[in-house]
Protein backbone atom coordinates (compact mmCIF):
# COMPACT_ATOMS: atom_id res chain seq x y z
CA UNK A 1 0.00 0.00 0.00
CA UNK A 2 1.98 2.86 -1.13
CA UNK A 3 2.26 6.12 0.55
CA UNK A 4 -0.27 4.73 3.62
CA UNK A 5 2.51 3.31 5.67
CA UNK A 6 0.64 0.44 7.28
CA UNK A 7 -1.28 -2.71 6.75
CA UNK A 8 -5.04 -3.02 8.71
CA UNK A 9 -3.98 -6.68 8.78
CA UNK A 10 -1.82 -6.21 11.41
CA UNK A 11 1.32 -7.00 10.06
CA UNK A 12 3.88 -5.02 11.68
CA UNK A 13 6.85 -7.20 9.54
CA UNK A 14 7.59 -4.02 7.66
CA UNK A 15 9.98 -2.23 10.70
CA UNK A 16 6.89 -0.88 12.45
CA UNK A 17 7.09 2.54 10.26
CA UNK A 18 5.42 5.38 11.53
CA UNK A 19 2.20 6.23 10.63
CA UNK A 20 1.12 8.32 8.03
CA UNK A 21 -2.58 9.60 8.13
CA UNK A 22 -4.57 7.96 5.47
CA UNK A 23 -6.81 10.43 3.33
CA UNK A 24 -9.64 8.42 3.96
CA UNK A 25 -10.72 5.18 5.72
CA UNK A 26 -13.91 2.78 5.34
CA UNK A 27 -14.84 -0.03 6.63
CA UNK A 28 -17.75 -2.69 6.63
CA UNK A 29 -19.10 -5.88 7.00
CA UNK A 30 -20.48 -8.12 4.68
CA UNK A 31 -22.29 -11.28 5.22
CA UNK A 32 -19.55 -13.71 4.96
CA UNK A 33 -18.43 -11.62 7.96
CA UNK A 34 -15.37 -10.53 6.35
CA UNK A 35 -14.16 -6.81 7.34
CA UNK A 36 -13.37 -4.76 4.61
CA UNK A 37 -10.86 -1.73 5.69
CA UNK A 38 -10.75 0.91 2.84
CA UNK A 39 -8.00 3.41 2.17
CA UNK A 40 -7.52 6.45 -0.16
CA UNK A 41 -3.76 6.82 -1.31
CA UNK A 42 -2.24 10.08 -0.93
CA UNK A 43 -2.51 10.71 -4.56
CA UNK A 44 -6.43 12.24 -5.01
CA UNK A 45 -6.25 10.39 -8.70
CA UNK A 46 -4.62 6.76 -7.19
CA UNK A 47 -7.69 3.98 -6.95
CA UNK A 48 -9.17 3.15 -3.70
CA UNK A 49 -7.32 -0.51 -1.98
CA UNK A 50 -9.25 -2.81 0.13
CA UNK A 51 -7.91 -4.89 2.39
CA UNK A 52 -9.97 -8.15 3.64
CA UNK A 53 -9.84 -9.56 6.63
CA UNK A 54 -11.58 -12.89 7.88
CA UNK A 55 -13.52 -12.78 11.11
CA UNK A 56 -14.11 -15.56 13.55
CA UNK A 57 -18.15 -14.86 13.35
CA UNK A 58 -20.14 -14.82 16.47
CA UNK A 59 -23.21 -17.14 17.91
CA UNK A 60 -24.67 -13.73 19.12
CA UNK A 61 -23.33 -10.19 19.01
CA UNK A 62 -23.69 -7.81 21.33
CA UNK A 63 -27.27 -6.32 20.04
CA UNK A 64 -28.48 -9.85 19.43
CA UNK A 65 -31.14 -11.92 21.41
CA UNK A 66 -30.94 -15.18 22.49
CA UNK A 67 -33.80 -17.27 23.56
CA UNK A 68 -34.50 -16.86 27.34
CA UNK A 69 -33.00 -20.10 28.62
CA UNK A 70 -29.96 -19.49 26.69
CA UNK A 71 -29.74 -16.28 28.37
CA UNK A 72 -30.38 -17.64 31.82
CA UNK A 73 -28.23 -20.51 31.73
CA UNK A 74 -25.00 -18.44 29.70
CA UNK A 75 -26.45 -15.58 32.69
CA UNK A 76 -25.60 -18.36 35.06
CA UNK A 77 -22.23 -19.88 33.90
CA UNK A 78 -21.12 -16.04 33.70
CA UNK A 79 -22.11 -15.49 37.34
CA UNK A 80 -20.51 -18.99 38.27
CA UNK A 81 -17.42 -18.10 36.53
CA UNK A 82 -17.18 -14.41 38.37
CA UNK A 83 -18.27 -16.40 41.40
CA UNK A 84 -14.78 -17.88 41.95
CA UNK A 85 -12.98 -14.72 41.47
CA UNK A 86 -15.44 -12.56 44.09
CA UNK A 87 -15.75 -15.36 46.64
CA UNK A 88 -12.14 -15.29 46.41
CA UNK A 89 -11.67 -11.61 47.45
CA UNK A 90 -13.85 -11.82 50.99
CA UNK A 91 -12.17 -15.35 51.57
CA UNK A 92 -8.90 -14.04 51.16
CA UNK A 93 -8.98 -11.25 52.85
CA UNK A 94 -11.17 -12.38 56.34
CA UNK A 95 -8.20 -13.80 57.59
CA UNK A 96 -6.94 -10.25 57.20
CA UNK A 97 -9.46 -8.91 58.90
CA UNK A 98 -9.07 -11.59 61.98
CA UNK A 99 -12.83 -13.19 61.00
CA UNK A 100 -12.54 -17.12 62.15
CA UNK A 101 -13.07 -19.36 59.29
CA UNK A 102 -16.81 -20.59 60.37
CA UNK A 103 -17.82 -16.95 60.65
CA UNK A 104 -21.39 -16.96 59.35
CA UNK A 105 -20.78 -13.20 58.42
CA UNK A 106 -18.12 -14.21 55.60
CA UNK A 107 -21.48 -15.22 53.47
CA UNK A 108 -23.14 -11.74 54.48
CA UNK A 109 -19.93 -10.32 53.23
CA UNK A 110 -19.86 -12.76 50.00
CA UNK A 111 -23.73 -12.11 49.17
CA UNK A 112 -22.88 -8.23 49.63
CA UNK A 113 -20.52 -8.17 47.36
CA UNK A 114 -22.04 -10.28 44.88
CA UNK A 115 -25.47 -8.09 45.04
CA UNK A 116 -23.46 -5.01 44.20
CA UNK A 117 -21.42 -6.68 41.29
CA UNK A 118 -25.05 -7.27 40.07
CA UNK A 119 -26.11 -4.00 40.37
CA UNK A 120 -23.16 -2.38 38.86
CA UNK A 121 -23.10 -4.91 36.44
CA UNK A 122 -26.00 -3.88 34.59
CA UNK A 123 -25.32 -0.13 34.80
CA UNK A 124 -22.35 -1.12 32.52
CA UNK A 125 -23.89 -3.11 30.07
CA UNK A 126 -26.48 -0.54 29.89
CA UNK A 127 -25.45 3.10 30.90
CA UNK A 128 -21.60 3.13 30.62
CA UNK A 129 -19.67 1.68 27.98
CA UNK A 130 -22.46 -0.62 26.88
CA UNK A 131 -19.60 -3.06 26.36
CA UNK A 132 -20.99 -6.87 27.92
CA UNK A 133 -18.13 -7.03 30.24
CA UNK A 134 -19.40 -8.22 34.19
CA UNK A 135 -18.50 -6.36 37.11
CA UNK A 136 -17.53 -7.49 40.13
CA UNK A 137 -14.34 -7.68 43.59
CA UNK A 138 -11.14 -6.91 42.08
CA UNK A 139 -7.78 -7.84 42.89
CA UNK A 140 -7.06 -4.85 42.45
CA UNK A 141 -8.84 -3.83 45.58
CA UNK A 142 -7.82 -6.86 47.69
CA UNK A 143 -4.02 -6.43 46.82
CA UNK A 144 -4.01 -2.62 48.91
CA UNK A 145 -6.56 -3.69 51.39
CA UNK A 146 -4.12 -6.67 52.51
CA UNK A 147 -0.99 -4.38 52.00
CA UNK A 148 -3.07 -2.22 54.63
CA UNK A 149 -4.38 -4.43 56.83
CA UNK A 150 -0.43 -6.26 57.19
CA UNK A 151 0.61 -2.60 58.80
CA UNK A 152 1.57 -2.95 62.73
CA UNK A 153 -1.43 -1.29 64.07
CA UNK A 154 -3.99 -3.71 62.15
CA UNK A 155 -2.03 -6.90 63.16
CA UNK A 156 -4.83 -9.89 64.14
CA UNK A 157 -4.01 -10.35 67.92
CA UNK A 158 -3.21 -14.04 69.21
CA UNK A 159 -6.40 -14.40 71.46
CA UNK A 160 -8.55 -14.43 68.87
CA UNK A 161 -10.28 -17.90 70.22
CA UNK A 162 -10.73 -16.80 73.52
CA UNK A 163 -12.93 -13.63 72.44
CA UNK A 164 -16.49 -14.12 72.63
CA UNK A 165 -18.68 -13.82 69.39
CA UNK A 166 -19.37 -9.55 70.03
CA UNK A 167 -16.07 -9.19 70.58
CA UNK A 168 -14.76 -10.91 67.49
CA UNK A 169 -17.22 -9.07 65.84
CA UNK A 170 -15.90 -5.81 66.64
CA UNK A 171 -12.21 -6.95 65.65
CA UNK A 172 -12.97 -7.27 62.41
CA UNK A 173 -15.59 -4.72 61.40
CA UNK A 174 -13.31 -1.94 63.10
CA UNK A 175 -10.88 -2.99 60.21
CA UNK A 176 -13.43 -3.18 57.39
CA UNK A 177 -14.66 0.19 58.65
CA UNK A 178 -11.05 1.45 57.55
CA UNK A 179 -11.14 -0.58 54.33
CA UNK A 180 -14.66 1.21 53.70
CA UNK A 181 -13.80 4.64 53.83
CA UNK A 182 -10.50 4.18 52.04
CA UNK A 183 -12.63 2.61 48.94
CA UNK A 184 -15.31 5.64 49.16
CA UNK A 185 -12.82 8.15 49.52
CA UNK A 186 -10.39 6.56 46.41
CA UNK A 187 -13.33 5.87 43.96
CA UNK A 188 -14.21 9.96 44.05
CA UNK A 189 -10.92 10.76 42.14
CA UNK A 190 -12.20 7.91 39.85
CA UNK A 191 -15.36 9.67 39.24
CA UNK A 192 -14.32 13.30 38.84
CA UNK A 193 -11.53 12.13 36.58
CA UNK A 194 -13.73 10.45 34.36
CA UNK A 195 -16.77 13.19 34.39
CA UNK A 196 -14.06 15.85 33.50
CA UNK A 197 -12.91 13.60 30.56
CA UNK A 198 -9.49 13.31 32.29
CA UNK A 199 -9.48 9.15 31.68
CA UNK A 200 -10.63 9.73 27.88
CA UNK A 201 -7.56 12.20 27.34
CA UNK A 202 -5.47 9.76 29.52
CA UNK A 203 -5.84 6.94 27.08
CA UNK A 204 -3.73 8.64 24.10
CA UNK A 205 -0.59 7.91 26.65
CA UNK A 206 -2.17 4.29 27.76
CA UNK A 207 -0.97 1.67 25.47
CA UNK A 208 -1.23 -2.05 24.88
CA UNK A 209 2.49 -1.67 26.64
CA UNK A 210 0.73 -0.43 29.60
CA UNK A 211 -2.48 -2.22 30.21
CA UNK A 212 -0.71 -5.60 29.37
CA UNK A 213 1.54 -5.87 32.58
CA UNK A 214 -1.17 -4.68 34.42
CA UNK A 215 -3.66 -7.06 33.96
CA UNK A 216 -0.94 -10.08 33.37
CA UNK A 217 0.19 -9.19 36.98
CA UNK A 218 -3.61 -10.07 38.14
CA UNK A 219 -3.47 -14.01 36.99
CA UNK A 220 0.10 -13.82 38.06
CA UNK A 221 -0.12 -12.67 41.25
CA UNK A 222 -2.96 -15.30 42.20
CA UNK A 223 -1.02 -18.14 41.45
CA UNK A 224 -0.02 -19.32 45.02
CA UNK A 225 -3.69 -18.89 45.96
CA UNK A 226 -4.06 -21.69 43.51
CA UNK A 227 -1.92 -23.75 44.57
CA UNK A 228 -2.69 -23.42 48.21
CA UNK A 229 -6.17 -24.15 47.25
CA UNK A 230 -5.46 -27.22 44.55
CA UNK A 231 -3.24 -28.60 47.33
CA UNK A 232 -5.72 -29.14 49.53
CA UNK A 233 -6.66 -32.45 47.70
CA UNK A 234 -4.73 -32.13 44.40
CA UNK A 235 -6.94 -35.32 42.62
CA UNK A 236 -10.44 -33.09 42.73
CA UNK A 237 -8.61 -29.84 41.85
CA UNK A 238 -6.70 -31.29 39.37
CA UNK A 239 -9.63 -33.25 38.03
CA UNK A 240 -11.94 -30.28 37.55
CA UNK A 241 -9.20 -27.98 36.04
CA UNK A 242 -8.84 -30.90 33.30
CA UNK A 243 -12.31 -31.06 32.68
CA UNK A 244 -12.42 -27.33 31.80
CA UNK A 245 -9.46 -27.98 29.59
CA UNK A 246 -11.38 -30.56 27.59
CA UNK A 247 -14.56 -28.78 27.53
CA UNK A 248 -13.45 -25.96 26.66
CA UNK A 249 -10.32 -27.18 24.29
CA UNK A 250 -10.73 -30.33 23.14
CA UNK A 251 -13.92 -30.73 22.66
CA UNK A 252 -15.58 -27.07 21.45
CA UNK A 253 -15.94 -28.36 18.33
CA UNK A 254 -18.37 -31.10 19.07
CA UNK A 255 -21.64 -30.32 18.49
CA UNK A 256 -24.44 -32.39 20.15
CA UNK A 257 -28.31 -32.70 19.49
CA UNK A 258 -31.04 -31.20 21.95
CA UNK A 259 -34.44 -31.61 22.17
CA UNK A 260 -34.91 -27.59 21.82
CA UNK A 261 -33.87 -24.59 20.03
CA UNK A 262 -33.33 -23.60 16.38
CA UNK A 263 -34.24 -25.34 13.90
CA UNK A 264 -32.89 -25.45 10.79
CA UNK A 265 -34.37 -24.86 6.91
CA UNK A 266 -35.40 -28.29 6.58
CA UNK A 267 -37.36 -27.59 9.92
CA UNK A 268 -34.54 -30.37 11.78
CA UNK A 269 -33.05 -29.16 14.97
CA UNK A 270 -29.69 -27.54 15.07
CA UNK A 271 -26.67 -29.43 16.71
CA UNK A 272 -25.66 -27.53 20.06
CA UNK A 273 -22.20 -27.00 20.92
CA UNK A 274 -22.95 -27.61 24.30
CA UNK A 275 -18.72 -27.94 25.39
CA UNK A 276 -17.84 -24.46 23.61
CA UNK A 277 -21.07 -22.82 25.39
CA UNK A 278 -20.83 -24.29 28.69
CA UNK A 279 -17.58 -25.67 30.30
CA UNK A 280 -17.71 -24.14 33.38
CA UNK A 281 -21.29 -25.36 34.33
CA UNK A 282 -20.80 -28.68 33.34
CA UNK A 283 -16.99 -29.26 34.71
CA UNK A 284 -19.11 -27.78 38.10
CA UNK A 285 -21.84 -29.88 37.85
CA UNK A 286 -19.54 -33.32 37.71
CA UNK A 287 -17.55 -32.57 40.05
CA UNK A 288 -19.69 -31.06 42.23
CA UNK A 289 -21.74 -33.65 42.09
CA UNK A 290 -19.04 -36.42 42.10
CA UNK A 291 -17.92 -35.07 45.45
CA UNK A 292 -21.62 -35.23 46.71
CA UNK A 293 -21.21 -38.50 46.56
CA UNK A 294 -18.12 -39.15 48.04
CA UNK A 295 -19.13 -37.43 51.08
CA UNK A 296 -22.58 -39.45 51.32
CA UNK A 297 -20.92 -42.83 51.35
CA UNK A 298 -17.65 -41.22 53.16
CA UNK A 299 -15.18 -42.31 51.02
CA UNK A 300 -13.54 -38.68 51.56
CA UNK A 301 -12.53 -38.84 54.95
CA UNK A 302 -13.78 -36.59 57.64
CA UNK A 303 -12.41 -33.39 57.82
CA UNK A 304 -11.07 -33.48 54.04
CA UNK A 305 -11.66 -30.30 52.65
CA UNK A 306 -13.34 -31.43 49.48
CA UNK A 307 -16.30 -32.72 51.39
CA UNK A 308 -19.50 -30.88 50.35
CA UNK A 309 -20.23 -30.49 54.42
CA UNK A 310 -17.04 -28.84 55.18
CA UNK A 311 -18.50 -25.81 55.80
CA UNK A 312 -22.02 -27.42 56.15
CA UNK A 313 -22.22 -24.58 59.47
CA UNK A 314 -22.18 -21.74 57.43
CA UNK A 315 -25.02 -22.87 55.22
CA UNK A 316 -27.13 -23.22 58.33
CA UNK A 317 -26.30 -19.99 60.05
CA UNK A 318 -27.01 -18.29 56.64
CA UNK A 319 -30.62 -16.66 56.86
CA UNK A 320 -33.13 -17.63 54.26
CA UNK A 321 -33.65 -13.74 52.97
CA UNK A 322 -31.25 -10.84 53.76
CA UNK A 323 -31.09 -7.57 52.07
CA UNK A 324 -27.75 -5.94 52.15
CA UNK A 325 -27.81 -2.40 53.30
CA UNK A 326 -25.52 0.78 53.64
CA UNK A 327 -23.15 0.73 56.88
CA UNK A 328 -24.23 -2.42 57.84
CA UNK A 329 -21.49 -3.12 59.70
CA UNK A 330 -21.33 0.82 61.10
CA UNK A 331 -19.44 4.47 59.99
CA UNK A 332 -16.33 4.06 57.56
CA UNK A 333 -13.57 5.37 59.33
CA UNK A 334 -10.75 7.39 57.29
CA UNK A 335 -7.11 7.60 57.51
CA UNK A 336 -5.06 9.30 54.50
CA UNK A 337 -2.28 6.42 53.97
CA UNK A 338 -4.93 3.93 53.56
CA UNK A 339 -7.10 6.61 51.07
CA UNK A 340 -3.86 6.78 49.07
CA UNK A 341 -3.17 3.21 49.51
CA UNK A 342 -6.53 2.28 47.49
CA UNK A 343 -6.31 4.84 45.15
CA UNK A 344 -3.08 3.13 43.72
CA UNK A 345 -5.62 0.03 43.50
CA UNK A 346 -7.91 2.55 41.81
CA UNK A 347 -5.38 3.82 39.32
CA UNK A 348 -4.39 -0.12 38.29
CA UNK A 349 -7.96 -0.78 38.48
CA UNK A 350 -8.98 2.08 35.84
CA UNK A 351 -5.86 0.94 33.88
CA UNK A 352 -7.24 -2.78 33.82
CA UNK A 353 -10.60 -1.96 32.74
CA UNK A 354 -9.51 0.54 29.95
CA UNK A 355 -7.46 -2.79 28.90
CA UNK A 356 -10.69 -4.74 29.10
CA UNK A 357 -12.69 -2.19 27.24
CA UNK A 358 -10.37 -2.64 24.08
CA UNK A 359 -10.00 -6.38 24.50
CA UNK A 360 -13.54 -7.23 24.87
CA UNK A 361 -14.65 -4.76 21.84
CA UNK A 362 -12.03 -7.03 19.90
CA UNK A 363 -13.33 -10.21 21.33
CA UNK A 364 -17.20 -8.73 20.41
CA UNK A 365 -16.27 -8.19 17.02
CA UNK A 366 -17.16 -4.31 17.35
CA UNK A 367 -15.34 -0.90 16.82
CA UNK A 368 -12.91 0.59 19.27
CA UNK A 369 -14.40 1.77 22.06
CA UNK A 370 -14.82 5.91 21.43
CA UNK A 371 -13.69 8.08 24.83
CA UNK A 372 -17.10 9.35 25.82
CA UNK A 373 -17.47 5.29 26.26
CA UNK A 374 -15.00 4.87 27.96
CA UNK A 375 -15.17 8.11 30.85
CA UNK A 376 -18.54 6.41 31.17
CA UNK A 377 -17.35 3.14 31.84
CA UNK A 378 -15.03 4.58 34.31
CA UNK A 379 -17.31 6.55 36.21
CA UNK A 380 -19.82 4.07 36.48
CA UNK A 381 -17.09 2.12 37.91
CA UNK A 382 -16.01 4.91 40.70
CA UNK A 383 -19.83 5.22 41.50
CA UNK A 384 -19.67 1.15 42.12
CA UNK A 385 -16.83 1.40 44.34
CA UNK A 386 -18.78 3.95 46.10
CA UNK A 387 -21.89 2.62 46.64
CA UNK A 388 -19.56 -0.76 47.89
CA UNK A 389 -18.13 1.32 50.26
CA UNK A 390 -21.51 2.67 51.45
CA UNK A 391 -22.87 -0.85 51.57
CA UNK A 392 -20.00 -2.70 53.08
CA UNK A 393 -18.36 -5.66 50.71
CA UNK A 394 -14.74 -5.02 51.58
CA UNK A 395 -13.87 -4.56 47.87
CA UNK A 396 -14.60 -2.34 44.77
CA UNK A 397 -15.78 -3.02 41.23
CA UNK A 398 -13.58 -3.75 37.91
CA UNK A 399 -14.28 -5.30 34.65
CA UNK A 400 -13.78 -8.78 34.68
CA UNK A 401 -10.98 -10.33 31.94
CA UNK A 402 -11.87 -13.44 32.85
CA UNK A 403 -15.54 -13.41 31.85
CA UNK A 404 -14.01 -11.43 28.22
CA UNK A 405 -11.75 -14.48 27.79
CA UNK A 406 -15.22 -16.62 28.02
CA UNK A 407 -16.96 -14.88 25.36
CA UNK A 408 -14.41 -15.42 23.20
CA UNK A 409 -14.45 -18.88 23.96
CA UNK A 410 -18.19 -20.00 24.20
CA UNK A 411 -18.88 -17.16 20.91
CA UNK A 412 -22.02 -15.29 23.36
CA UNK A 413 -21.47 -11.17 22.90
CA UNK A 414 -25.09 -10.33 24.12
CA UNK A 415 -25.24 -7.81 26.52
CA UNK A 416 -28.88 -9.53 27.29
CA UNK A 417 -26.55 -12.27 28.82
CA UNK A 418 -24.54 -9.96 30.87
CA UNK A 419 -27.91 -8.17 32.37
CA UNK A 420 -29.54 -11.19 32.98
CA UNK A 421 -26.18 -12.37 34.75
CA UNK A 422 -26.64 -9.41 36.79
CA UNK A 423 -30.33 -10.01 37.68
CA UNK A 424 -29.07 -13.35 38.76
CA UNK A 425 -26.09 -11.53 41.51
CA UNK A 426 -28.79 -9.33 42.56
CA UNK A 427 -31.40 -12.42 43.27
CA UNK A 428 -28.56 -14.43 44.98
CA UNK A 429 -27.15 -11.57 46.85
CA UNK A 430 -30.36 -10.92 48.25
CA UNK A 431 -31.45 -15.29 48.97
CA UNK A 432 -28.75 -15.22 52.31
CA UNK A 433 -28.37 -19.17 51.71
CA UNK A 434 -27.68 -18.90 47.94
CA UNK A 435 -24.96 -16.71 49.08
CA UNK A 436 -23.77 -19.51 51.35
CA UNK A 437 -24.08 -22.77 49.48
CA UNK A 438 -21.76 -21.40 46.80
CA UNK A 439 -19.26 -20.69 50.02
CA UNK A 440 -19.74 -24.73 50.36
CA UNK A 441 -18.35 -25.22 46.88
CA UNK A 442 -15.05 -26.73 48.63
CA UNK A 443 -11.83 -25.04 48.40
CA UNK A 444 -10.26 -27.77 45.31
CA UNK A 445 -12.73 -27.18 42.84
CA UNK A 446 -12.53 -23.45 43.08
CA UNK A 447 -8.79 -23.95 43.39
CA UNK A 448 -9.06 -25.91 39.82
CA UNK A 449 -11.67 -23.24 38.61
CA UNK A 450 -8.90 -20.38 39.49
CA UNK A 451 -6.52 -22.25 37.70
CA UNK A 452 -8.65 -22.47 34.83
CA UNK A 453 -10.21 -18.32 34.79
CA UNK A 454 -6.97 -16.62 36.37
CA UNK A 455 -4.89 -17.92 32.61
CA UNK A 456 -7.90 -15.92 31.01
CA UNK A 457 -7.18 -12.88 32.42
CA UNK A 458 -3.09 -13.51 31.68
CA UNK A 459 -4.56 -14.60 27.96
CA UNK A 460 -6.72 -11.16 27.83
CA UNK A 461 -3.46 -9.52 28.45
CA UNK A 462 -1.49 -10.90 26.09
CA UNK A 463 -4.18 -10.26 23.20
CA UNK A 464 -4.01 -6.27 23.97
CA UNK A 465 -0.50 -6.86 22.54
CA UNK A 466 -1.52 -7.78 19.34
CA UNK A 467 -2.10 -3.72 18.68
CA UNK A 468 2.15 -3.51 18.82
CA UNK A 469 4.89 -4.51 16.86
CA UNK A 470 5.93 -7.51 18.48
CA UNK A 471 9.01 -7.50 16.38
CA UNK A 472 10.30 -4.21 18.27
CA UNK A 473 12.88 -5.21 21.43
CA UNK A 474 11.67 -1.62 22.46
CA UNK A 475 8.20 -3.02 22.79
CA UNK A 476 9.70 -6.86 23.83
CA UNK A 477 11.98 -5.28 26.74
CA UNK A 478 9.55 -3.11 27.79
CA UNK A 479 6.77 -6.02 28.34
CA UNK A 480 9.17 -8.50 29.79
CA UNK A 481 10.47 -5.50 32.28
CA UNK A 482 7.06 -4.12 33.50
CA UNK A 483 6.12 -7.97 34.65
CA UNK A 484 9.24 -8.96 36.00
CA UNK A 485 9.17 -5.61 38.29
CA UNK A 486 5.96 -6.52 39.39
CA UNK A 487 6.65 -9.39 40.76
CA UNK A 488 10.17 -9.08 42.03
CA UNK A 489 9.50 -5.77 43.34
CA UNK A 490 5.64 -6.59 45.32
CA UNK A 491 7.68 -9.83 46.84
CA UNK A 492 10.61 -8.03 48.08
CA UNK A 493 8.12 -5.31 49.71
CA UNK A 494 5.77 -8.27 50.82
CA UNK A 495 8.54 -10.00 52.75
CA UNK A 496 10.29 -6.88 54.23
CA UNK A 497 7.80 -5.10 55.70
CA UNK A 498 9.89 -2.59 57.74
CA UNK A 499 12.46 -2.13 55.24
CA UNK A 500 11.38 1.36 54.13
CA UNK A 501 12.02 3.92 56.73
CA UNK A 502 11.43 7.35 55.92
CA UNK A 503 11.01 9.17 58.97
CA UNK A 504 7.24 9.17 58.63
CA UNK A 505 4.52 6.37 59.75
CA UNK A 506 2.15 7.63 57.26
CA UNK A 507 4.72 7.79 54.38
CA UNK A 508 6.18 3.90 55.35
CA UNK A 509 2.70 2.95 54.99
CA UNK A 510 2.02 4.54 51.72
CA UNK A 511 5.21 3.41 50.04
CA UNK A 512 4.80 0.02 51.06
CA UNK A 513 0.83 -0.54 50.22
CA UNK A 514 2.32 0.92 46.66
CA UNK A 515 5.53 -1.74 45.75
CA UNK A 516 3.81 -4.50 47.83
CA UNK A 517 1.11 -4.11 44.60
CA UNK A 518 2.16 -6.25 41.86
CA UNK A 519 -0.17 -4.82 39.61
CA UNK A 520 0.77 -1.03 40.38
CA UNK A 521 4.60 -2.28 39.84
CA UNK A 522 3.91 -3.27 36.62
CA UNK A 523 1.59 -0.55 35.52
CA UNK A 524 3.49 1.80 36.26
CA UNK A 525 6.36 0.64 35.12
CA UNK A 526 5.15 -0.19 31.62
CA UNK A 527 3.46 3.49 31.54
CA UNK A 528 7.04 5.48 32.22
CA UNK A 529 9.23 3.07 29.93
CA UNK A 530 6.55 3.21 27.18
CA UNK A 531 6.46 6.99 27.72
CA UNK A 532 9.72 7.75 28.10
CA UNK A 533 11.49 5.30 25.94
CA UNK A 534 11.79 6.10 21.91
CA UNK A 535 9.55 4.64 19.95
CA UNK A 536 7.39 4.75 16.31
CA UNK A 537 3.36 5.69 16.49
CA UNK A 538 3.26 2.61 14.95
CA UNK A 539 5.04 0.36 17.19
CA UNK A 540 3.44 1.45 20.05
CA UNK A 541 0.32 0.09 18.44
CA UNK A 542 -1.38 3.77 18.40
CA UNK A 543 -1.55 3.74 14.32
CA UNK A 544 -3.87 0.61 14.44
CA UNK A 545 -5.98 2.04 17.27
CA UNK A 546 -6.51 5.50 15.38
CA UNK A 547 -7.07 3.53 11.94
CA UNK A 548 -10.35 1.92 14.24
CA UNK A 549 -11.31 4.96 15.99
CA UNK A 550 -11.58 7.08 12.31
CA UNK A 551 -13.39 4.18 10.76
CA UNK A 552 -15.68 3.90 13.35
CA UNK A 553 -16.63 7.76 13.24
CA UNK A 554 -17.14 7.44 9.70
CA UNK A 555 -19.32 4.84 9.52
CA UNK A 556 -21.12 7.10 12.98
CA UNK A 557 -21.27 3.18 15.01
CA UNK A 558 -23.81 3.89 17.49
CA UNK A 559 -22.86 0.70 19.64
CA UNK A 560 -21.30 2.92 22.34
CA UNK A 561 -24.40 5.29 22.32
CA UNK A 562 -27.11 5.65 25.26
CA UNK A 563 -30.52 4.88 23.54
CA UNK A 564 -32.98 7.93 23.54
CA UNK A 565 -30.21 10.36 25.96
CA UNK A 566 -27.49 10.51 22.66
CA UNK A 567 -30.96 11.60 20.03
CA UNK A 568 -31.92 14.44 22.52
CA UNK A 569 -28.30 15.36 23.02
CA UNK A 570 -27.52 15.42 19.21
CA UNK A 571 -30.09 17.07 17.89
CA UNK A 572 -30.10 19.69 21.78
CA UNK A 573 -28.36 22.75 20.82
CA UNK A 574 -27.42 22.72 24.98
CA UNK A 575 -24.90 20.16 25.14
CA UNK A 576 -23.11 21.05 21.58
CA UNK A 577 -20.14 22.99 21.98
CA UNK A 578 -18.70 26.04 22.05
CA UNK A 579 -21.23 26.41 25.07
CA UNK A 580 -20.66 26.64 29.08
CA UNK A 581 -17.98 25.00 30.53
CA UNK A 582 -20.53 22.56 32.51
CA UNK A 583 -22.01 21.52 29.18
CA UNK A 584 -18.87 20.62 27.14
CA UNK A 585 -17.62 18.36 30.22
CA UNK A 586 -21.29 16.73 29.80
CA UNK A 587 -20.95 16.56 25.97
CA UNK A 588 -17.34 15.09 26.38
CA UNK A 589 -18.55 12.44 29.16
CA UNK A 590 -21.83 11.22 27.05
CA UNK A 591 -21.22 11.77 23.37
CA UNK A 592 -17.90 13.84 22.63
CA UNK A 593 -14.79 12.49 21.56
CA UNK A 594 -11.75 14.20 23.16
Amino acid sequence: MDNVGYTCNGDMSEACEDYKEPNGVRNCQDERNHVTLEFHKQSPTAPLEKVELDVNPLLYGMDDKPPWYMCLTLGLQHYLEMIGATVACPVILAPALCMVDDDPDKANLISTLVFMSGIITILQTTLGTRLPIVQGGSASYLLPSLAIMNLPQWKCPENIDGMGDEERRELWQIRMREIQGAIIFAAMFEMVFAFTGVIGYLTKFITPLTVAPAIGMIGLSFFKHVTVQIEKNPGVGFSMLGLLILFSQHLKEIKVWLPFGKRDAKGRRKKFPLFQIYPVLLALILVWGVTAILTVSDVLPKGDPARTDFKIKILHQAPWFRIPYPFQWGWPTVSIGAVIGVLCGVMTSTIESIGDYYACAIVAKTSVPPAHAINRGIFMEGLGCVLSGFWGSGNGSTSYAMNIGTIGITKVASRRVIVTAGALMIIFGMVGKVGALFVLIPDPILGGLFGYTFPLVIAVAIGTLSEVCLESSRNIFIVAFSIFAGLTVSEWAQANATAIQTGSAEMDSIFQILLSTGMFVGGITGFILDNTVPGTQAERGLTKRKLAEQAAMINSDPTYDIPYVMGYINNSETFKPPCIKISVFIHQFLYERI
